[in-house]
């Protein structure tokens, strides 16, 4: 089997990921003769409930701060284990036990419990990421970490070296590594690899960052992808927005060298397109972006290895975006089809998005071969911190971007024609005889699924919500715009960096802008785009 197995740190990365166990549960089929594209394995471990039941339950292990679970129970209807606090004490004297006044559950919540269709979840109706959850975990995926609480005013879990502490003082009283994940390490055959989904731009960051370490130490070879999310910063003081940058400037930092890939993930500044209408301050509505295009770019890691051409892993993956072997930091963006008309499989929208501007949403590069950026492409959305190249720009001219590898991954429509797909098919036989190609193209009949846990907001050409599926395109890039990036993020918070870490993250983030400057010039005005 080809197991991914996820690590779930924080509030921010709960959202993202019961977004995205939530997609793959509405992947299962239940009739004899139904056969999901999708392999469950991959994802999904068996098990034997405390009934005797058959389970298959995420392979994931779930972190969160005191009252982050919400309503989530640590032993639920498949492990419904009386925990007699008093009976498994080694204390043989009198007990008196305290339980706080449990969260009532959503409605929604209860209406999955007694069998019944649930109501429409609003932003209001969403207190926590488990109002919305539609899987059940195995006990051993629930961790809650008590020495910090939810949203407190008093101790905000939201600088780095709490992070890094918490981690620290945890894995040396438990070892979180053997205590926690090697249970679900030793049931794969064969691991891809880890995913790890983690805030960003808070303390997260720095208990994500020691974790890799230990990782790192323990599986060396392991293709390890983080995807870090971040909170939006818009309308927050500026103490609050240059903590967060720096955050993420020390994330960049360590994880850019234990990772094999870092995909950071924010919401852009400037307006999204029309067919996009989210509230910018529910993290339901947020992470529900976020997932859409997380999901669609690994959905090849999961399809069934009978689809020679487009089934691939994370090893792969890896070694065709880190074209020259030092560049982990990748940029993705998405588009969604914008046609009204659905689909028999249920999709929206019948072009493949690869036949040039506009139609789509997408952008292909037209340039010459000399130009290293022929059949590249820039999709709508742009997910990897576009803002970032405006901090302290100062009216700096911007260079032009250069891709240096693109995986443009194409979902949804049912029309794919068969020479693409020989042509996709000959790419990879070729690989390695000839020069790599700058774009690797996947595609999938399997649109990206709308279910009642996901907020409408993707909108068709009429401005109505989609419903049932969605046809999207991601890219996700190694490119130039790293640079600019991380100079300009180096230039605005290394005076806010204590003085015992300035020099050294300082130079880490020189290092990183440098390494993706390889076979372009940055002294031609060529470079350059006219603003």
């Amino acid at each position: 089997m080809r197991e991914i197995i996820t690590l779930q740190l924080g509030q921010q990365s709960n959202y993202l990921a019961n977004h995205f166990w939530n997609a793959q549960e509405s992947y299962f089929t239940y009739g004899a003769d139904e056969e999901s594209p999708i392999d469950h394995d991959v994802h999904f471990r068996p098990g034997i409930g405390s009934d005797g039941s058959e389970t298959f339950m995420p392979r994931t292990v779930i972190y969160d701060l005191k009252g982050g679970f919400g309503t989530l129970r640590k032993l639920n209807a498949l492990y419904d284990i009386d925990d007699d606090a008093a009976s498994s004490s080694l204390w043989s004297g009198q007990t008196v036990v305290q339980r706080q006044q449990p969260i009532e559950a959503s409605s929604y919540q209860q209406s999955l419990d007694a069998g019944q269709a649930p109501p429409e979840l609003t932003t209001s109706t969403v207190r926590y990421w488990s109002d919305f959850n539609r899987v059940y975990y195995h006990p051993k995926s629930i961790v809650q970490l008590s020495e910090y609480e939810l949203n407190s005013t008093v101790m905000p879990f939201e600088k780095w070296h709490m992070g890094e502490e918490l981690f620290a003082s945890l894995d040396k009283e438990h070892d979180l590594l053997d205590r926690d994940l090697r249970p679900f390490v030793e049931e794969a055959d064969q691991m891809q690899g880890l995913q790890v989904m983690t805030g960003f731009d808070d303390a997260w960051a720095g208990f994500a960052a020691k974790y890799l370490e230990r990782l790192r130490d323990e599986y060396g070879k392991t293709p390890i992808w983080v995807f870090g999310a971040q909170t939006p910063s818009r309308g927050l003081p500026r103490e609050k927005r240059l903590l967060k940058l720096v955050n993420k400037a020390r994330a960049l930092t360590e994880l850019n060298s234990q990772a094999s890939l870092v995909i950071p993930l924010a919401l852009p500044d400037t307006p999204l397109p029309a067919t996009i209408q989210l509230d910018s301050s529910s993290p339901w509505h947020v992470s529900a972006l976020f997932a859409a295009a997380l999901e669609s770019m690994t959905l090849y890691t999961r399809l069934r290895t009978s689809d020679r051409v487009y089934s691939s892993n994370f090893g792969n993956m890896t070694d065709l975006l880190n074209v020259f072997g030092k560049q982990t930091i990748a940029n993705l963006e998405m588009s969604i089809s914008k046609d009204s008309k659905p689909h028999l499989n249920g999709t929206n929208g019948d072009t493949n998005g690869l036949n040039g501007r506009g139609e789509n949403g997408i952008d292909v590069d037209e340039e010459s071969e000399s130009g290293s950026q022929k059949g590249t492409t820039t999709l709508d959305i742009d997910l990897s911190s576009p803002q970032d190249l405006s901090l302290g720009s100062g009216g700096r001219r911007r260079r032009r971007r250069r891709i240096f590898s693109q995986i443009l991954a194409d979902r949804g429509p049912d029309d794919l024609e068969d020479a693409d797909i020989q042509h996709d098919l000959e790419a990879r036989e070729m690989f390695g005889m000839r020069r790599r190609p700058k774009v690797h193209n996947y595609r999938s009949r399997v649109a990206f699924p709308i279910i009642d846990s996901y907020p409408k907001i993707f909108r068709d050409f009429y401005g109505q919500p989609l419903k049932d599926h969605v046809s999207i395109q991601t890219a996700v890039s190694t490119d130039s715009t790293v640079t600019d990036k991380v100079k300009a993020l180096r230039s605005t918070v290394v005076r806010s960096i204590g003085l015992e870490d300035r020099e050294t993250i300082g130079n880490e983030l020189a290092e990183i802008a440098d390494s993706y400057k390889e076979g372009w010039s940055s002294d031609s005005d060529e470079d350059y785009d006219d603003e």
